[in-house]
């Protein structure tokens, strides 16, 4: 029995006029780090309400550890944790408040699931007595997470998790996630941030409610079919400007410090007739080297 299976969801907004979910369909083995990766507005945060019980699909079907999320709601909300994109805690009660009011939603106790928790509870503790909406934003995300695992769920739901939290702190929940997976739990966790789907097991890459694909990381990457080159330049802006008027250009965009682009048609004297190119336009200082493809370069590709 997979953890998570869903086969051809729909889902409309205002009248069926807005297309949220366009015939998805994917499954999740048990105690899998799968993530749904693609930018705001691409449908990850609609079927991730649709698998936790909070909306209904208008077509197709989902099932959550084998219930039924239509029909059996109640059983799927008791075994699974959920942390959705926006901070949804009790702002005005403490740290220690919220997570004795989440166990009690769930007929357990902080100290019965304790030892799932340990490892964030302890960085939270020292704030136990301060209010929820006092805190920083990488502690409201550590004391959500822990709401979320204080009934010890079989799947856990995270929307979009790292969203305004900064690097050091995205760096160190990926770890919490990864310890929290050797302990069986399944995980399905929705991102923006393309260097985090490295991460998962494997991902679903979707945009405008269509997944465009579904593999490991280093297999989406391996499947990528052209040459890739990355341009560094003093000028970088500028440097782009200028690309998008290359005629032999198929693609170029920003990708961290450079600027990442495909030919067309690329043959043996394209970087030559590049490199003079941009020399002419003013960039004696470009760098033009062959690169690896990254999950971002392959997400750009297959939106083509």
């Amino acid at each position: 029995m997979k953890a998570i299976e869903v086969s051809h969801i729909v889902k409309t907004y205002n009248k069926g006029k807005t297309l949220a979910v366009d015939d998805v369909s994917f499954s999740v083995e048990k105690g899998e780090m799968f993530g749904l990766i693609g930018p705001d507005g691409s449908g990850k945060s609609s079927i991730f309400r649709i698998l936790t019980t909070l909306l209904l699909p208008d077509k197709g079907s989902a099932t959550v550890a084998g219930h039924d999320a239509v029909k059996e709601y109640k059983a799927i909300r008791s075994i699974v944790g959920y942390m959705p994109g926006r901070f949804s805690l009790y702002q005005d009660l403490s740290v220690e408040e919220n997570l004795s009011f989440f166990a009690t939603l769930f007929n357990t106790t902080i100290e019965e699931n304790y030892s799932l928790i340990k490892d964030i509870y302890t960085q939270l503790e020292p704030f136990k007595t301060r209010r929820a909406g006092k805190l920083s934003g990488g502690m409201k995300q550590k004391l959500a997470l822990c709401c979320a695992l204080i009934h010890k769920p079989e799947v856990l739901f995270l929307d979009e998790p790292t969203t305004g939290v900064d690097v050091m702190s995205r760096k160190e929940f990926w770890e919490m996630l990864k310890r929290l997976q050797k302990e069986g739990i399944t995980v399905l966790v929705s991102t923006s941030y393309m260097d985090e789907a490295n991460m998962c097991d494997r991902i679903g890459l979707i945009q405008g409610g269509k997944l465009l694909r579904v593999n490991t990381p280093s297999n989406i990457i391996g499947e990528y079919p052209d040459r890739l080159y990355a341009l560094k330049a003093g000028a970088p802006y500028r440097l782009l400007k200028d690309l998008s008027a290359y005629p032999e250009r198929a693609d170029s965009y920003s990708s961290g410090a450079y600027v990442h682009l495909r030919f067309k048609n690329p043959d043996q004297g394209s970087e030559g007739r590049l490199l003079e190119y941009l020399h002419s336009k003013g960039h004696e200082d470009v760098e033009l080297k062959e690169t690896e493809a990254t999950v971002e370069d392959c997400f750009i590709r297959l939106m083509e």
